[in-house]
């Protein structure tokens, strides 16, 4: 396989969107609307400030979406309002945030099958375009936004649909978002071809849905030594605590956090793994237990990529999960060297970025 020089059903819990609320209990969910009024005020400062300051610091946003918003209706998955942001005001929206390079991750073509929940993982469980609009706007925006591949991953020709786009100047695999075990067949055929093309692969792991079978993750990594492979998701992020029992009723959970996790230790064991930042369960892995995080953030200040996966227009902090993300990056930051590391630093380095 030619490589390529690449460029400088179940638990209601199941459908939430990861740019939504994150729940402060994982038993009363609560509006977007307490969810804010419950919001730390201090974090919404931080992030007022930090919006002052955001030219001073390049900043790599490693995970966006065309068309992204509206949701889909529960039983229909038809897409619903509010309408899905348009590209204009994606631009604006990262422009706004402060992004001077923007990732932006596809989804796979619309079909009914298992994999995709009989259509509800189309659109990544919402109205996001596929590989033609991500290409588009990144052609459009050369240097500031650049483009994935994907496809649903138990699709015969999925792996020759992504080899498409990459040979087209693709920097990422994902976001796979499908029903799938992780070391299927399918998937295997996936982390080889990322591992060809030396481009990473965006797993979104969430319990009951997307990714099956997290506890046996560590043995893909194993395999696929060369395959750099980014963690993301509610999964993902409740697994930094050693005391947290997978359920898919629980992705969002609250208190203190035993160190020690699953993702934490699969962050220590593989130079492989990298992680995503972004969405309702990044935020919520870090504000949860800030001590923690602040440590977290130390140990791991090699792999961790800021990310924003946000649906919002105009990038204020009350409604951007991406900018309060960025005020909790310089707020546990033990240093103004590991903030630079994950804002941009890192991000250039693995997906070989100019500066």
């Amino acid at each position: 396989m030619q490589s390529r020089a690449r460029r400088n059903d179940l638990a209601p819990s199941r459908h939430r969107r990861e740019n939504a609320a994150v729940p402060l209990t994982p038993s009363l969910p609560i509006s977007r609307r307490e969810f804010l009024q419950r919001s730390s005020s201090a974090l919404i400062a931080g992030s007022l400030a930090h919006a002052a300051d955001a030219s001073t610091l390049p900043l790599v946003d490693i995970h966006q979406h065309t068309n992204y918003g509206g949701g889909r209706d529960k039983v229909t998955y038809a897409p619903v309002l509010p309408p899905p942001r348009q590209d204009g005001d994606l631009v604006g929206h990262q422009r706004a945030l402060g992004a001077t390079q923007t990732i932006l991750l596809p989804s796979g073509r619309p079909v009914a099958r298992t994999s995709t929940h009989q259509g509800r993982a189309n659109g990544l469980d919402s109205t996001c375009t596929g590989n033609d609009d991500c290409l588009a706007v990144a052609r459009r925006h050369p240097g500031e936004f650049f483009f994935g591949a994907n496809e649903v991953s138990d699709l015969e020709d999925a792996p020759a649909v992504i080899e498409k786009y990459l040979k087209l100047g693709a920097v990422i695999i994902g976001e796979q978002k499908f029903g799938v075990e992780c070391d299927a067949p399918a998937m295997r055929r996936l982390y080889a071809l990322a591992a060809d093309f030396g481009v990473p692969i965006l797993l979104h792991w969430q319990t009951g849905s997307y990714n099956h079978g997290f506890d046996r993750f560590h043995r893909m990594l194993a395999q696929y030594p060369r395959t750099s492979f980014i963690g993301h998701a509610q999964t993902w992020w409740a697994h930094v605590d050693a005391a947290y029992v997978d359920d898919q009723r629980n992705l969002y959970p609250r208190g203190k956090v035993k160190p020690g996790g699953l993702t934490d230790r699969y962050l220590q064991d593989y130079p492989n793994l990298f992680a995503d930042l972004s969405a309702g369960s990044g935020l919520n892995a870090f504000a949860r237990d800030p001590e923690h995080g602040r440590a977290f953030l130390e140990r791991h200040q090699d792999k961790l990529l800021y990310g924003s996966d946000c649906t919002d227009v105009n990038a204020a902090p009350v409604q951007c999960s991406g900018a309060r993300q960025l005020a909790q990056i310089k707020a546990l930051s033990p240093s103004p060297a590991i903030e630079r590391k994950i804002r941009y630093e890192t991000a250039r380095k693995l997906f070989r970025l100019a500066g």
